[in-house]
């Protein structure tokens, strides 16, 4: 246990492959204490958030109950945070409306069908790649990408409740621009005392949480405004509410749906399964340092994965880890994964007894509660700051917001990632080459064009390279090498300063070897140094190695390169305290 009170969860032997009996060493009742304020607290946050996330993923709200009851118990047994709060979250429920209408059409049986089926996919597919241990693949998700299609994402969302909260006779629109013209069309049906409502509990939903965070704002919204709405017969004055909501838990059933479905819903699938692992990770991981813990990034795509086929199974839609609901979990002391059980219980109790308490509860509370929460997701203060540090990332930011803002949230995902990879390849294909001079009285050097007053030799080139040589950076070091060799006839010999060459490939190693003998054919000799082990070891394989050596072409360091470079067996004039720096000029 830490010193704060934090258990260390035990990796070994059947916790392992079952990480909730893991923290069974030091759970004592202080610590279920703990753990069980933090679930019911998580709990009165998560019924009424789960309802209207269900309504924003185009399910009727019981099933946004339903994937708070099954899938957090799954989570709970196989994921390694003890503090992630797994359920309904904003984003996913924009991805899974969007997949999900084009196949639906206005059909609500197999709207539930499709998205219990879209669950299984998510699952299935976060479940192999943890399995085959392929976290490391959502590293190709850019935090400027993250960014600019959540902010994006956060704008669609609430664009999307203006119907409700206007209690507008609008058409249901996927993207910004159609829910934009969706809206504008129809103004006139807006509602007064739906406004009225909807106004009222944006403003009590922020003033809670602003100034009484630690109340359940949104439950005491829900519950207020459901008294007022019987007390004032609001469903005959013309203001929308849930009526009937179903009562219970449902048995397990695989959706019966076609081969055709499921490669409808694959690219969703797998746009959703990277997102929601994303959100949760980051989470989990930031949690897990402020309480001295670990998470293992494929365990926990195992985890959500199985929590995301229970959900398909139980008809619900896809789930992960929230930001917000993690944050309260975490203040309010929770240690373990029991914490998730109890808000798992709670839920369930509510699924069964308490679903006849939400009749009267008017559809735009729900619709404010969703727009209150996910404003907080578009940050442009971020954005700036990526901006300022480096602008091209600030245009991957860009445009995946644009796309996604404009298009619809997988296509704004597919940009975003084609472009930062794009702008990676390119880069990697011409990375940094700097130019070196010796720092005075030292055998140190230094990029020439970053530091004054360094000694040179107009005899001797000194290049290095700052990543790695591959078959896209080959051509820019030869053009940079071959270039200074042209441009200064009076060069006898270029130091390539390989220490920043991190790898290099069968092209790379060809690019040297054509180096050496294009500079020979110049009258320019090419000497390498600080040469990585890896490095070596390839151009050994490749034939190179031994004749480098034995030309005393290979050194050990930048001084030790410049010292071999003699004429007639002794040291230039301008380097004479490298006399001492080394004692032959072929040192490995």
């Amino acid at each position: 246990m830490t010193s704060d009170g934090y258990l260390q969860r035990d990796t070994s032997g059947v916790a392992r492959f079952l990480p909730l009996l893991g923290w069974r060493r030091g759970y004592d009742g202080k610590v279920l204490r703990h753990d069980l304020i933090a679930g019911l607290t998580v709990a009165v946050m998560l019924v009424p958030q789960s309802m209207a996330y269900a309504a924003l993923a185009g399910m009727p709200p019981v099933a946004g109950l339903y994937a708070s009851i099954v899938p957090l118990t799954v989570y709970a047994l196989l994921g390694t945070s003890g503090s992630l709060a797994v359920g309904p979250v904003a984003i996913t429920a924009l991805m899974t409306s969007a997949a999900l209408a084009p196949l639906a059409g206005n059909d609500p049986a197999r709207h539930a069908a499709l998205a219990g089926l879209l669950a299984l996919l998510v699952g299935a597919i976060q479940v192999l790649m943890g399995l085959l241990r392929l976290g490391v693949l959502v590293n190709f998700m850019s935090h400027s990408v993250l960014s600019g299609f959540t902010s994006a994402a956060a704008i669609v969302i609430a664009a999307s409740q203006v119907k409700d909260l206007f209690g507008l006779r609008a058409e249901r629109a996927e993207a910004f621009p159609g829910i934009v013209a969706s809206v504008w069309h129809s103004a006139g049906t807006a509602h007064g005392l739906t406004i009225l409502v909807s106004a009222v509990s944006i403003a009590l939903l922020v003033l809670l949480r602003r100034y009484v965070p630690k109340l359940p704002g949104a439950l005491l919204v829900v519950a207020g405004t459901t008294l007022v709405s019987a007390a004032l017969s609001f469903e005959d004055r013309g203001v929308r509410i849930l009526a009937e909501v179903p009562g219970g838990i449902p048995a397990p059933a695989l959706p019966a749906l076609s081969g055709q479905d499921i490669r409808a819903l694959m690219p969703a699938a797998v746009a959703i399964a990277l997102v929601s692992y994303m959100e949760g990770i980051a989470v989990a991981k930031s949690l897990a340092a402020k309480s001295r813990l670990q998470v293992s990034a494929n365990q926990e795509l195992v985890g959500v994965g199985a929590a995301n086929i229970s959900a398909g199974l139980f008809q619900a839609f896809p789930v992960a880890g929230g930001f917000s609901r993690s944050a309260v979990n975490f203040s309010a002391g929770a240690r373990t994964p029991v914490a998730t059980l109890v808000t798992a219980a709670v839920v369930a109790l509510t699924a069964v007894a308490l679903t006849p308490a939400f009749y009267h509860l008017p559809k735009a509370v729900l619709g404010a509660i969703v727009v209150v929460a996910v404003l907080g997701l578009v940050d442009f203060k971020g954005a700036m700051t990526v901006w300022r540090a480096r602008q091209v990332d600030g245009l991957t930011l860009v445009l995946t917001f644009l796309v996604t803002l404009w298009l619809g949230v997988e296509p704004g995902l597919a940009a975003g990632v084609a472009f930062s990879l794009g702008v990676f390849l390119w880069r990697s294909a011409r990375p940094h080459t700097a130019e070196l001079g010796r720092v005075p009285g030292t055998s140190l050097y230094r990029n020439l064009a970053r530091h004054g007053e360094l000694a040179t030799d107009p005899r001797v080139g000194i290049i290095r390279m700052d990543g790695p040589l591959y078959f896209a950076s080959a051509q820019s070091l030869k053009d940079r090498v071959l270039g200074l060799a042209d441009e200064r006839k009076e060069l006898t010999a270029i130091v390539l300063d390989a220490s920043a060459i991190s790898d290099i490939d069968a092209d790379g190693a060809h690019a040297l070897a054509d180096l050496r003998d294009r500079t020979a054919d110049r009258g320019v000799a090419l000497h390498l140094a600080t040469v990585r082990g890896p490095v070596a070891d390839l151009l050994d394989r490749a034939g190179m190695w031994r004749a480098l050596r034995a030309a005393g072409r290979v050194h050990r360091d930048v001084a030790a390169a410049v010292a071999a470079t003699r004429i007639d067996g002794r040291l230039r004039p301008e380097w004479p305290e490298l006399e001492q720096a080394t004692t032959s000029g072929n040192v490995w």
